[in-house]
């Protein structure tokens, strides 16, 4: 079986041919550099992505604060990671990179501020 995708992991956004064969990556073609072969690979037997929200917030002048996963989660998880953002709220102090929730929805990856939010 052969799977076709649009890399992107550099500006080229190469046409990669994915070759299947029992559910093993047999053979990447199309990639221009060693990026594009990793990212087929990724992409064909663990998708993940980076997901990036926002949460609410209390006692604060913002309404919300920009936030995303840190690594990215498998790409299956995408609604379990969005059902535990919507519950969260966050107060003042927040800088960037703080951790918001740790383990975010059982993935292994943390929900980190991506903004501060200072008053």
């Amino acid at each position: 079986m052969i799977r076709e995708l649009t890399c992107i992991s550099c500006p080229l956004g190469c046409q990669i041919s994915v070759c299947i064969d029992n559910g093993n990556v047999a053979s990447v073609t199309g990639n221009s550099c060693i990026r594009g072969e990793r990212y087929a690979r990724q992409e064909i037997l663990d998708p993940r992505r980076t997901v990036t929200s926002t949460v609410k917030t209390e006692k604060s002048m913002s309404h919300r604060l920009p936030v995303k996963t840190v690594p990215e989660v498998p790409k299956d998880m995408i609604a379990a990671v969005m059902s535990e953002i919507h519950k969260i709220r966050v107060a003042p102090p927040v800088h960037i990179n703080d951790v918001i929730a740790r383990n975010i929805a059982g993935t292994g990856s943390d929900l980190v501020a991506t903004d501060n939010l200072l008053r």
